[in-house]
């Protein structure tokens, strides 16, 4: 019998682009009702990353990668392709990778970073990772 693979790190995509001009249009965006990231509603304040994400990602004990759409590997923007941005992805002890939450779960969260853990962690335990 074959163990179940684990979850060796969870990938978030965020729906926009990064570097400076990325960031500007996202903002710009943001502002003018135009752009959305759910994502970015859970990880960041207006100003910087939440403290409560990173006791979060602590308190999970998987590494978390955080990517704009423009720093996608190969094999992350294929997956993203399939589920939509923004994403939370598990890549797997096989290598795999496996949607966790798509775009209208990430929107169901309205920001909240508890929300999130236990919408990761129900969906980890849902799938026996």
């Amino acid at each position: 019998m074959t163990a179940n693979p684990s979850v060796t790190e969870l990938i978030g995509i965020y729906h926009a682009d990064g570097g400076p001009l990325g960031e500007t249009k996202y903002f710009i965006g943001r502002l003018l009702g135009t752009a959305h990231c759910a994502l970015c509603d859970v990880a960041h304040s207006p100003v910087r990353r939440k403290p409560q994400w990173d006791s979060m990602v602590a308190r999970l004990g998987i590494p978390v990668v955080l990517l704009h759409l423009n720093e996608q590997p190969a094999d992350v923007s294929a997956a993203t392709r399939r589920t939509g941005t923004p994403a939370v992805l598990a890549r797997l002890s096989d290598g795999s990778l496996q949607p966790v939450l798509g775009p209208e779960a990430l929107d169901r969260l309205g920001g909240s970073v508890d929300d999130f853990e236990t919408a990761v962690t129900e969906a980890i335990a849902t799938a026996g990772w």
